[in-house]
Parts: C-alpha cells; structure tokens; sequence
C-alpha cells in the first residue's frame, strides 16, 4: 500500500513539473513576441526615421530610431542613425554615447569616428578628438575633413594653453581675446566659457559674463555652480525676476543646496519688497511706498542698484505726494548718485516747479533732453517750465499771495483776505503809496481770482497766463483787472466791500 501511494505521488510530482516547464516555455515565446522584433519590423522603423528626420519631425523620428535600437542592440547603423538626430535636435551630450558604442560594435566604421572626433573638438576635448582623427587617417590617409580637424585640434591645444598662461597673469583682456578663438573652434567647451565668463566679471561686464555662462548650465549636468553665478549677476543688475528663476533652479538640482538657498531667500525677500512697492505706487499710496523702499535699502545694503533705484523712486513718490522741498532734497541725493538719470532729473525739475524755482527746473528738463533727445516727455516738460519761467517773470499768482503750487481753495482764499486787508488803499494816506497799493491790490485781486478758478488754474499752470492780454484774445484789458469793472477808477473816490467766495 505504501509503495502504491509513493507512486502516486511521484506522478503527480512529475506531472506538475511537466505543467510547469510547459507554462515556461509558452511564457518565453510570449516575451519573445512582446520584447523582440523582427527584422522587418526593425527596417520598418529605420525607414520611418529616416523619412521623418529627411522632413524635419526630429521627435517622432527619435522615437522610431529608438524603437530600432530596442529591437536590435548590435546593429551599429541604429546608433549612428540615431545619434544624427540627437545631433539634428542639439543634443551632442546624448549622440556621444551612441556613437561609441556604434564603434564599438564596428571599430573601423569611420564616419562614426569621425562624428565623434567632431563632437569632441567642439567640446574642447582635444586628446579624444585627436585619437579619433588619427584612427580616421590611419583607414583612410586621404581624409580631407578628418585632416582638417586634427590641424584645428593642435591650434585648438595651442589656444588653451595660452589662454590659461593670460589668465594666470591676469591680463583678462588677452584671456578674452584667445578665448574667443577658443570658442569658435570648440563653443561646446563649458570650460572655456566659464573662464571668458570669468574675466568678463573682472572687465565689469556682466552681461557677456551672463551669455557665456546661459550655455554651460546646458553644456554640464549638474551645473549648480553656474545657475547660482547667473542668478548673482541677474541680482546685481537689478534682474531679481531672472535672479530667482536661475536659483530655482539650482534647488531643482539639489534642494538642500545651502548656498543657493541662502540666495533664494535673500532674492525672493527683496524681490516681494520691490513689487509691492511698485503696487503701491500704482494705488497712489505714496507714503506707504517710501516705507517700503526704506525696507529695500535695509534688506540688500550692498548692491549699488539697489539703493540707487529705491532713492530715485522715493523722490519720484516725493513729488507725487507734492511734498515738494523734501522731494528736491530726495532728488538732490539721487542725483549725485546716478547723475545721467532722466528719470530724477524730470523729477527733480517738477519738484522745483513746485517750489516754484522754475529757472531750476528748466536746467534739469534741459540737462535730462542732453541725455535722451528723444524722449518726448522730458521734451514736454521743458517746453512747460519755459512757459512758466516766462510767466513769472511777468506775474506769479502762487508768489503773489505766498501760497504753495498745491495750495488748496481755502489756503488761497486766507491769503488773499490777508494780503487784500493789508495793501487796500484806504490803509495807506499819500498819492504815491495808493498808487502802489492800488497796484498790489489788483494784483492780489488778480491771483485769487485765476487760482480759484480750476480752468483758469491749470491754464497757468500750464505755463500760460489767463489774464495777460499778450496769450489771450479779448482777455483781460488794462493792467489785467479781472473783473468787468475797476473800482480804483478816475478822481480816487471809491468804496470797495470784500466779497468772498
């Protein structure tokens, strides 16, 4: 009995065994039909590729070219192809490796060699690339471009030399000049931009440091270093939107990096400070903006634009609140900083205006039209502290009844019932001080009636007198009495009651 059960059991055994190997061979069969390809199929893909890359479908032609190489690991020609498209997209980086390994597989297979000795010249690797150029030469001796190469690769090493010798010297302007022959013969070399970067930061010219460096962030995987030095410069420019994109990413590389944090942090506090004083200023909250510029100055003390800019536009905001002595003071000190600034110095004038001093304000409309001839604005606001300048040579309104250019109606209206009770003729007893008082009174007269006026107002304000008969048809008559009447008429004798509005 117990020998019929270990039969039976050894059947059963066999049996499964039997099922199992079945079941595995069934399974290899199915992988071979989802991971293989035929050769058809493989062709199918190269001749799609090749269609689509002759068309310009760079992406859909990797993807057959892909597909191939998937297919067929240990067909060369599938590398090469594909790595000509890399080349045709710009990525030099990804056709490398599938050249190599195109001659790997097919060690005489020269158009490869030759590919990559390109490649490999352009990054500035001259030792690879001369290897490869001579094992082209050494297949095919007349080799016109292979031996083209190897000769600009020995300049090319001649080159670098130099440049480095120029640099340990610190004679940046020869680094520059040998570095720009460098960098025709290899513009993929993230080496020699980062050091005619270098030497640009030195020449102060941050903007072609900014040029040479953008590429090497493409040029390196992990080009941290490259990111945090793009976003300095941005900062010190005053770009702090730029500035923050750059360190961004730098953290997107490596977010625990410590130096592109503490970067981070500083960009984006000052970046949030000037935005909102710029929103600010849109809602005319012109005080709160002035704070928020002060904040500016604490939180980045070092960089000059900084500074510059949050003084430029406190004067700016000064002017706009017609705070008009702290302005010129504000504008002063802006000035002395960024001399060529049109900016203050249109500023600067209309805070004069407000004062009053339109002489002043002339000269910085006329000294800002010297550095932008063609900015209409500046052209606009000469044109109207001349007018002024003219017009108050004649009578000044404002100066006439001691008011300020931003003197509401009430302030005027008290000015002028003082003045009017001092100068009124009745005061004053000889023929020669009437005459003069008479003189003072109409004048008194005069501006209070222009500048309670609002359309008589901005017209003066504009540089133009209403009530000189010189700038107005019909207007005015006489010494310019405002009125319909003149109560200082012949004989002397008159009665006048004050009528205030």
């Amino acid at each position: 009995m117990f020998v019929t059960m270990e039969s039976k059991r050894r059947k059963g055994l066999s049996g499964v065994l039997s099922s199992l190997s079945l079941l595995c061979v069934v399974l290899d069969l199915q992988l071979d039909g989802v991971l293989g390809a035929t050769h058809v199929e493989i062709e199918h893909h190269l001749e799609m590729g090749r269609k689509l890359l002759a068309a310009g479908q760079l992406a859909e032609a990797l993807s057959h070219y892909h597909s191939a190489v998937e297919g067929d690991s240990k067909n060369y020609l599938t590398y090469y192809k594909r790595a000509a498209v890399f080349l045709a997209m710009g990525k030099s980086k990804s056709a490398l490796p599938d050249l190599t390994r195109a001659i790997q597989l097919k060690p005489d297979f020269l158009a490869a060699r030759l590919q990559r000795g390109n490649i490999l010249l352009k990054q500035g690797n001259t030792e690879e690339a001369r290897a490869d150029f001579q094992a082209v030469l050494e297949g095919a001796p007349d080799q016109v471009e292979a031996h083209d190469q190897l000769l600009r690769t020995e300049e090319l090493e001649v080159l670098q030399e130099e440049a480095h010798i120029a640099h340990q010297h610190r004679d940046y302007q020869a680094t520059v000049t040998v570095l720009d022959r460098v960098l025709e013969l290899s513009p993929w070399d993230p080496d020699s931009r980062e050091l005619r970067a270098e030497c640009y930061i030195q020449l102060g010219d941050p903007r072609k440091a900014i040029q040479d460096l953008t590429p090497t962030t493409r040029l390196r995987n992990d080009n941290r270093a490259a990111f945090l030095q793009l976003s300095t410069l941005h900062y010190g420019l005053g770009e702090y939107q730029e500035a923050l994109s750059h360190v961004r990413e730098c953290l997107k590389l490596d977010q625990d990096d410590k130096d592109c944090f503490s970067h981070y942090k500083q960009v984006k506090k000052l970046g949030k400070q000037m935005d909102s004083a710029e929103e600010l200023i849109s809602e005319q909250r012109y005080q709160e903006a002035i704070e928020k510029y002060e904040s500016v100055m604490k939180t980045e003390p070092n960089v000059p634009f900084y500074t510059n800019k949050a003084k430029e536009m406190i004067c700016f905001c000064l002017v706009k609140d017609q705070r008009a002595w702290e302005a010129v003071d504000a504008c002063s000190e802006a000035h002395q900083r960024d001399p060529q600034n049109v900016n203050i110095l249109r500023d600067r004038a209309e805070a004069y205006i407000l004062n009053q001093d339109y002489e002043k304000a002339v000269e910085d409309y006329q000294e800002a039209r010297e550095f932008d001839e063609e900015n209409q604005e500046i052209r606009e606001g000469l044109e109207r502290a001349q007018k002024m300048l003219k017009v108050s040579r004649k009578r000044d309104y404002y100066k006439i009844l001691g008011v300020n250019r931003n003197a509401n109606k009430q302030e005027i209206i008290k000015a002028y019932r003082k003045l009017a009770q001092q100068w009124h003729p009745d005061n004053f007893q000889s023929e020669s001080e009437k005459k003069e008082a008479e003189k003072k009174f109409i004048d008194i007269a005069s501006a209070k009636e222009v500048l309670i006026d609002p359309e008589m107002r901005q017209k003066f304000d504009a540089g133009e007198d209403p009530l000189d008969p010189e700038t107005q048809q019909g207007g005015g008559g006489g010494q310019g009495w405002p009125f319909e009447f003149n109560p200082f008429g012949s004989g002397g004798n008159f009665h006048f009651k004050f009528h205030y509005n």
